[in-house]
């Protein structure tokens, strides 16, 4: 008898894997916010997470497609963002990382992708991280085929809080070979009474990220992360602000 190689979260994810916006833009940028969503299947049961810890930042970017969404409003810009939590696979990693589908995510243990086998894990590779990649790829595929500059920014929020240690900065711009860009933005940034900082708290690395070392820097485009602090986005008011402060820069 064969072994049977049919995953067991066959036909769960049911919902598009990402909401595209404006893609006839004319705007050089394309907005991309991969942990846009903290959505994971009822049947599920949140990957053994109490409810609590599945509304926390280990499960998506809080506030970050609110920002993202104003800024796409704002500037007229595409925006692709995804509608499945990175608990389940992490847009925003090379789908062989080792945190690609986390075990753990700072002091959270993840039950529900402990014990996955490889037929579970390629389904999420195949279902929910290759949609979402082939279609930012195509995005710029079509722009760059139409002689049109291209430029790619991907928009995430980072926890105040880091392994119980607090983090003064309030917006960082993370960045690989797009040094220009991204200094036009820290220089535009710094006008403001704001805590900014290149590279931090986090930097491009093309072993442990997606968008940037692959959709820009391996393409010869200008592209970005920019990272606001979560807790700077708690309110409509506050998203607003960032867009005011971001979207002229951009």
């Amino acid at each position: 008898m064969h072994a049977c190689t049919e995953p067991a979260e066959l036909g769960l994810y049911t919902r598009p894997v990402y909401n595209l916006s404006r893609e006839d833009s004319t705007n050089p940028l394309i907005l991309v916010c991969e942990h846009a969503s903290r959505y994971i299947p009822e049947a599920l049961n949140n990957l053994g997470l109490d409810e609590a810890a599945a509304r926390e930042h280990i499960a998506w970017d809080i506030g970050a497609l609110q920002l993202a969404e104003q800024l796409s409003q704002q500037l007229g810009a595409t925006l692709l963002s995804a509608n499945y939590s990175r608990l389940l696979i992490d847009l925003n990693r090379p789908r062989h990382a080792p945190d690609s589908i986390p075990l753990q995510s700072e002091i959270y243990q993840i039950p529900g992708n402990r014990d996955l086998d490889e037929a579970a894990r390629e389904y999420r590779r195949q279902t929910l991280f290759k949609p979402f990649h082939a279609r930012l790829q195509t995005l710029i595929d079509e722009r760059i085929a139409q002689g049109r500059p291209v430029r790619v920014v991907g928009i995430h929020s980072f926890t105040p809080v880091y392994y119980g240690q607090p983090r003064p900065l309030e917006v960082g711009v993370l960045f690989g070979q797009a040094k220009d860009y991204a200094e036009r933005l820290l220089d535009g940034l710094q006008a403001h009474p704001l805590k900014v900082a290149g590279n931090q708290p986090y930097r491009i690395d093309p072993l442990g990220d997606m968008t940037v070392p692959v959709h820009g820097d391996a393409r010869g485009l200008e592209a970005v992360l920019i990272e606001v602090r979560n807790d700077l986005l708690r309110s409509p008011e506050a998203v607003s602000r960032w867009a005011g402060y971001l979207a002229p820069l951009l």
